[in-house]
């Protein structure tokens, strides 16, 4: 029983796969035969319907043949023998010949391709011929027009266009031509033919009224403006060189005779109507004429700053040769009283040179101006550079003389600094001796002894002739750290014998009833009578803060009250 139902089972699991699977396959034939009656219901007949109202001659007739031939080879052809494949796939299912029915899909698909891209061109082609036939009809009206108002301003306003009307006149012509071989094509059915020429009527049209808009401008700079500027600029010329200009390194002459050739050569260019070669020619000779302009305006400029200024440099040199003299003098002075190291003195030498150079070149320039041999740019760009060289010197001249000036300053301030030591000094004596202190001892006589010694090789370094200000400068330094320091130590010396003197005082109080208190009282007054005033402190204190702590904290505080 159970072999039974399973084989049942078996039976009915093949027959709903073979059920799906044929259903699979007749699925995509209906895909397939579904496509092909969307490509056979391209408007094909319509759109050739449209053909047979055109010219049906020439090419339209040609190609009119061609697409019907094509339509019917679809039709009586290739549409059967798809229809055929479609039947040979749907006998293969029902067979069971699955594969064999892929294979004949497969064949089904590649024809309609086929199909479809030639009903496609053909679309294509049928929509290029009746829109050039469309877009020709439109467009040859507004050609027409355009002819009749160029030809019309060209009759009317001859006289602005000068020998080029001829050449224009021409061109319209040439357009006239292209228009009758339009008509013919489209007489003779051959739309694509017409279009061409359509747009070659454009592009000419939009040509000659280029040509018609630019010609009076070309006109009017190439036969008058340019012309005017170069009679101008001879004239210029001319009145400059009676004036005495040099102006051999110009030019002028073969530059002028370069432009006037150029000028002739486009002028015959707008004969011909060659605008765009004339604009661009134009343009560049304009920018000749300006250079020229340039040029001579600058040889004005120059001459009249070269006058405006040759007594005025002359003068600044002098007053450079002057102050160096000066300048001079004062380093001799102040060579016998200061040391100068040989980088001041070598600058020194260098300035001077540099007047003698540049006073050398200018007597130079004078000449050339006198003898009017040079360019008055060149002149001028010379006696620019020497103004700023001047100039230069000037501050360099500046810069020196602070130099020296800063030595005599630096003098001052070190005799003003030495003089506040010496007071220093003197406020330390009178503290001490204020102090009432019993004696000094050894380590701060010998703070003391160096802060001396260093005030008197300041003093004596002071006294040299000539006077090295480095070298002052370095021990004056070396004084202001000795005499700050001892400052700082009799502050502290005096400070720690009031506190230790106070302390053995407080101290005293417990020398009977601590044994171990008197003993290091009697070692500090010791030290006190030895001037070790410091070693007597440490040692009362640490006695005392034993019997009695934080004392020495409260009699610090209390003498630093006294003290403020």
């Amino acid at each position: 029983m159970e072999y039974i139902l399973g084989v049942i089972i078996l039976i009915l699991a093949l027959v709903i796969w073979s059920y799906l699977t044929k259903k699979k396959h007749f699925k995509e034939i209906d895909r397939l035969e579904a496509r092909k009656n969307e490509i056979m219901a391209s408007p094909v007949l319509e759109e050739l319907s449209k053909v047979k109202q055109l010219n049906m001659t020439g090419e339209t007739e040609v190609m009119f043949e061609r697409w019907r031939s094509e339509w019917d080879a679809i039709i009586t052809v290739h549409m059967p023998d798809v229809e055929e494949l479609f039947f040979d796939a749907e006998e293969y299912v029902d067979k069971f010949r699955l594969r064999r029915s892929k294979e004949v899909q497969q064949k089904v698909s590649v024809k309609l391709n086929e199909i479809e891209a030639t009903i496609q061109k053909i679309l294509a082609e049928l929509d290029d011929l009746v829109g050039s036939e469309e877009k020709n009809r439109v467009e040859i009206e507004e050609i027409k027009e355009k002819y009749r108002h160029l030809k019309k301003s060209l009759l009317a306003h001859r006289h602005t266009y000068g020998n080029a009307a001829d050449r224009l006149e021409t061109l319209l012509d040439e357009v006239t031509g292209i228009l009758q071989q339009y008509e013919t094509a489209t007489e003779n059915g051959n739309y694509l033919n017409a279009r061409e020429l359509v747009l070659l009527i454009k592009d000419k049209l939009a040509s000659v009224e280029h040509k018609m808009e630019m010609i009076p401008d070309l006109m009017a700079e190439g036969l008058v403006a340019l012309p005017n500027q170069l009679a101008e600029l001879k004239d210029g010329y001319l009145d400059m060189v009676n004036q005495g200009y040099p102006l051999e390194h110009l030019q002028f002459d073969k530059e002028i005779f370069q432009l006037e050739q150029e000028l002739e050569h486009y002028k015959a260019q707008i004969d011909v109507a060659e605008t765009d070669e004339v604009a661009k020619g134009i343009q560049d000779l304009n920018e000749s004429v300006n250079v020229l302009y340039d040029l001579l305006e600058k040889e004005v400029l120059s001459r009249q700053y070269v006058l405006e200024n040759k007594v005025k440099i002359n003068e600044q040199i002098q007053i450079l040769e002057y102050e160096n003299d000066k300048q001079k003098a004062e380093t001799v002075i102040v060579q016998h009283s200061y040391h100068l190291n040989e980088n001041e003195l070598e600058g020194q030498r260098k300035l001077e040179k540099h007047i003698q150079s540049l006073s050398k070149r200018y007597r130079l320039l004078s000449l050339k101006i006198a003898e009017n041999a040079s360019s008055n740019s060149v002149l001028g760009e010379e006696m620019q550079e020497i103004a700023d060289k001047i100039q230069n010197l000037k501050d360099e001249q500046v810069i020196f003389t602070g130099k020296l000036q800063a030595l005599r300053k630096d003098e001052m301030e070190a005799r003003e600094t030495l003089q506040e030591l010496r007071r220093k000094m003197s406020e330390t004596a009178r503290i001490i001796s204020k102090s009432n202190i019993p004696g000094l001892p050894e380590d701060y006589k010998a703070y003391l002894r160096e802060a001396k010694e260093s005030l008197a090789d300041v003093e004596d370094k002071l006294e040299e002739k000539p006077l090295d200000m480095a070298s002052v400068q370095i021990f004056l330094e070396k004084t202001v750290a000795s005499v700050g320091e001892l400052l700082e130590k009799t502050e502290t010396l005096i400070e720690k014998m009031y506190l230790a003197e106070k302390v053995i005082q407080h101290g005293n109080r417990y020398r009977s009833k601590y044994p171990s208190v008197a003993e290091a009282l009697r070692l500090a007054e010791e030290k006190f009578r030895d001037y070790e005033y410091e070693d007597a402190l440490n040692t009362a204190a640490t006695a005392i803060d034993k019997v009695e702590p934080g004392s020495l904290k409260r009699m610090n505080a209390d003498l630093e009250h006294i003290s403020s």
